[in-house]
């Protein structure tokens, strides 16, 4: 169901639903949904690629402080090849509006369909420049998974993943071919199954 209508009017208790890190090589896909308080607005809220690292960092802490609700979910590497990629973001998101210590009324899920919820639900098509509480998610989901890489950096050194993070760069292309795939690679990915071989 798509809604034309105008989002700031919608009441309260809409979850905002989005996820980071459907495109890389590895990793998990990263979902987070969020109810903003309408008495504690914040300032700012955009897509969070349009957004520097340390804008996104700082709203991360504002949202956190002000939301009614919030939650971080995802879906992890073994899931992402067992399922693919498009029914793991789904379970990501599914995980993350059920996650939520508020119920929502309505949830609005950024892009063009929508996990199977226990609530009302509707895609949004560009919803995180549109919607604030997609775009509070966005921000949520992008800041954690960007942190989560960093880490990943540290454990598996050589790929590059802190500047790349996982996405299918020349860096991480070269890197894959040299040092060969790590477990945190998603195998069902085709540059990374072309270098495992026939399984």
């Amino acid at each position: 169901m798509q809604l034309g209508m105008d989002f700031s009017l919608v009441e309260s208790l809409v979850a905002g639903v989005d996820e980071v890190g459907r495109g890389p090589l590895c990793g998990a896909v990263v979902t987070a949904a969020v109810i903003l308080d309408p008495a504690r607005p914040i300032l700012g809220l955009n897509d969070s690629k349009k957004l520097s690292e340390a804008r996104r960092e700082k709203l991360f802490d504002e949202i956190c402080e002000k939301a009614l609700a919030w939650c971080i979910a995802r879906a992890e590497v073994e899931e992402i090849d067992r399922l693919n990629i498009l029914h793991a973001t789904m379970l990501a998101m599914q995980r993350a509006v059920e996650g939520l210590s508020v119920t929502p009324r309505l949830a609005l899920i950024d892009g063009n369909r929508c996990p199977q919820l226990q609530v009302p639900s509707a895609a949004v098509v560009k919803g995180d420049s549109q919607v604030p509480a997609i775009a509070a998610a966005s921000i949520l989901a992008k800041v954690a998974r960007d942190r989560e890489m960093q880490l990943l950096d540290q454990q598996y050194p050589g790929y590059g993943i802190a500047g790349h993070k996982g996405y299918p760069t020349p860096v991480h292309l070269e890197a894959l071919r040299r040092l060969g795939p790590t477990p945190i690679h998603r195998r069902s990915f085709a540059p990374v199954r072309a270098l495992l071989g026939p399984s």
